[in-house]
C-alpha cells in the first residue's frame, strides 16, 4: 500500500504565503513551517530555562512541524479573508478539518496514532498556545524583515500582528521580542560587527 502523506508534506514548499501582498523576499508554507518549529523550540526553552516552566519542548516542535500540513490541499488562505467574519472562519475550519482527515487517511495503519494528534489537533492547550505564539512571531519578523527593505505593505499588518502577541501575554514572547527580535531588523554587515 502506498502512502502518499509525506509526498503532500513536501508540496508544501509550492503553497505560497502572502498571497495579497506584495513581497520582496517570496515564502511558501514549507518555509513557513520550519521557522515555526525552530521558534516553538525557542519559546518553550526560554519558558523553561528563563522562566521555570516544564513544557515539552519536542511534543511542542512536532505539533509545530505539522500545524499548517492542511494547507497543502487549502492552501494559504489570507487572514484578513479568513477572519473577514464567523461564518467564513467557521467554514474554514470545517474545510481544515476536512483536509487533516483526508491527510491522516494517508498515513499506513502502524502510523496513524502517532500523527493523529499533530493534525487533528486535541492537543494539549499550553502547548497550542505556544504554537499559536511562534506562529505570530513568524509573521511579525516576516513584517520586519520586508519593513527593513523599506516595502511599507506590511506596516499595518506588523501592527495588527504586534497586538494579537500582546493579547497572548505570554513571558516568553515577550522575552523573545526584547533580546532577540532586534537582530532580524539588521542587515548581514551589521550582525557582523
Amino acid at each position: 500500500m502506498d502512502s502518499h502523506f509525506f509526498a503532500y508534506m513536501y508540496r508544501l514548499r509550492y503553497i505560497k504565503r502572502w498571497s495579497l501582498m506584495r513581497n520582496v523576499v517570496s515564502e511558501n508554507v514549507a518555509e513557513h513551517s520550519f521557522h515555526v518549529a525552530m521558534l516553538t523550540h525557542v519559546l518553550c526553552t526560554i519558558a523553561n530555562e528563563v522562566y521555570g516552566r516544564s513544557l515539552p519542548v519536542d511534543k511542542a516542535v512536532s505539533m509545530a512541524l505539522f500545524h499548517d500540513a492542511a494547507e497543502v490541499f487549502t492552501g494559504d488562505i489570507p487572514t484578513p479573508v479568513k477572519h473577514q467574519n464567523e461564518d467564513i472562519l467557521s467554514s474554514f475550519r470545517e474545510i481544515e478539518r476536512h483536509a487533516s482527515k483526508k491527510l491522516l487517511s494517508m498515513m499506513p495503519p502502524q502510523l496513524k496514532d502517532a500523527y493523529r494528534p499533530l493534525l487533528e489537533g486535541g492537543q494539549d492547550e499550553e502547548l497550542r498556545v505556544i504554537v499559536k505564539a511562534a506562529d505570530l512571531l513568524d509573521a511579525y519578523i516576516k513584517c520586519v524583515t520586508e519593513l527593513s527593505t523599506g516595502n511599507r505593505e506590511f506596516a499595518v499588518a506588523k501592527k495588527q500582528i504586534e497586538q494579537s502577541m500582546i493579547e497572548l501575554d505570554l513571558p516568553e514572547v515577550r522575552y523573545f521580542l526584547e533580546y532577540l527580535a532586534p537582530s532580524f531588523e539588521k542587515t548581514l554587515d551589521e550582525l557582523s560587527e
